[in-house]
């Protein structure tokens, strides 16, 4: 599975922007997605995760309330809408695919996406 995350970009605090985690593998929705982000110097933390069928979602504390994950499993897309975005949510996103649901931590996921990069101005 290759996932191709795109839609990072620059945004002011309190923007919003929706990311995209696309891939090609006709198995997609076999597998559950997370998102994770991480700043520069820091480790890689989890923001979200959803289902396979896309029915149950999971969100870290910190982007509780802002964040929707969500996915499209006729297109092969996981997207993340980020909003009322703060310069702390500056970043490079990844997307991850696995077999397993709910999964906080990078080793529950066995395909990774080449990140993209949510830089958020004061």
């Amino acid at each position: 599975v290759q996932l191709q995350a795109s839609g990072g970009g620059l945004v002011q605090a309190g923007g919003s922007l929706r990311l995209s985690c696309a891939t090609s593998g006709r198995t997609f929705s076999s597998y559950a997605v997370g998102w994770f982000r991480q700043a520069p110097g820091k480790e890689r933390k989890f923001v979200a995760a959803i289902a396979q069928s896309g029915g149950s979602t999971y969100y870290a504390d910190s982007v509780k309330g802002r964040a929707t994950i969500s996915r499209d499993n006729a297109k092969n897309t996981v997207y993340l809408q980020m909003n009322s975005l703060k310069p702390e949510d500056t970043a490079l996103y990844y997307c991850a695919a696995g077999p397993v649901y709910l999964q906080v931590t990078p080793t529950g996921y066995n395909y990774w996406g080449q990140g993209t990069l949510v830089t958020v101005s004061s």
